[in-house]
């Protein structure tokens, strides 16, 4: 009787956990692109104009698709956009079910108007790149430095860099700060970063009628049993404390899917090496479309304080 009670308890979990995966971390084949996102209803909609000219501006510039191994042994896309020879470059990495082309749209204009080069990744399990698994900056953070390797063997060792993220890819990138990134990552710009993975989960899922301490178990065993990660590896608030590359945060003041508090424990961390400026009536990774004047001065002041002269 005991032991079949366990068993039955072991089914029920491994259940459970199975529903936390699909709904939190599985993600189907995506490698074809999906079109100009649709605004109606959304925070967006008032931006739809400039949002669909800035998706079809990025989409339809000539670029060169790329690929490095993962870590783990997975194929990752990437579109490279070339400038100038030995110019800086920059690595966007997009966010949680996103795409390069929503969230770099019109960050991509200051890179190119600056004369940087320009690598936009897919995300593990999103566009080109393989993968099921999203990892929440995980594994993604890992990910991070293959794209760094083959930025440095093909540009060499004295390319300044710059990393940037939005939303999950913020948190990715913040992830990677804590790693023993190459001298020649100068920066890293994150735009709208969550704080802890389980804790922008939790946040997201809060409408969930269950309790949260009941669902939390089953995160964790559908991020460990079947998308083959910890959830508590690691988080953003840990790797940005004893970080060496310069940081800066942007996050709209009326985020309603990442508390601007995440923000600011992240620069609380390491007060010495983060930066953040929030924007007032932004919502989620809307900081560049409310007040772009102001989002591109932030920005440009940054990286003149952080590439050499």
């Amino acid at each position: 009787m005991m032991i079949a009670a366990l068993l039955l308890l072991v089914i029920l979990a491994l259940l459970g956990g199975l529903y936390g995966y699909k709904v939190a971390f599985y993600a189907a084949k995506q490698d074809k692109e999906k079109g100009p996102p649709k605004l109606e209803g959304t925070p967006y909609e008032p931006y739809r104009e400039e949002v669909t000219r800035l998706y079809r501006q990025l989409r339809d510039k000539q670029c060169e698709f790329v690929t490095v191994q993962s870590h783990d042994g997975l194929t990752l896309s990437g579109r490279y956009y070339h400038i100038a020879d030995g110019a800086p470059l920059d690595i966007g990495f997009h966010g949680y079910r996103s795409s390069c082309f929503v969230d770099f749209a019109g960050g991509c204009e200051m890179s190119f108007r600056m004369g940087h080069n320009l690598l936009l990744v897919d995300q593990r399990a999103h566009g080109k790149s393989e993968g099921h698994s999203i990892c929440f900056g995980i594994k993604e953070r890992l990910d991070v430095v293959s794209w760094l390797d083959y930025a440095l063997e093909r540009f060499g060792s004295d390319t300044d860099i710059l990393l940037y993220g939005v939303s999950m890819g913020a948190a990715t990138v913040l992830m990677a700060s804590g790693l023993p990134l190459p001298e020649s990552v100068r920066g890293i710009v994150a735009d709208c970063p969550y704080s802890v993975p389980m804790d922008i989960i939790l946040h997201v899922g809060k409408s969930n009628p269950l309790p949260q301490w009941l669902i939390k178990p089953f995160i964790f065993i559908g991020a460990t049993v079947f998308g083959g990660f910890d959830l508590r590896e690691t988080d953003a608030l840990r790797a940005v404390k004893d970080t060496r590359v310069p940081i800066l945060i942007l996050h709209g003041e009326a985020d309603g899917f990442v508390p601007p508090e995440m923000s600011a424990a992240v620069q609380e961390a390491n007060p010495a090496m983060v930066e953040r400026h929030t924007f007032p009536g932004a919502g989620h990774a809307l900081s560049y479309l409310t007040d772009p004047g102001r989002y591109q001065r932030i920005v440009a002041a940054f990286i003149s304080r952080v590439l050499p002269d």
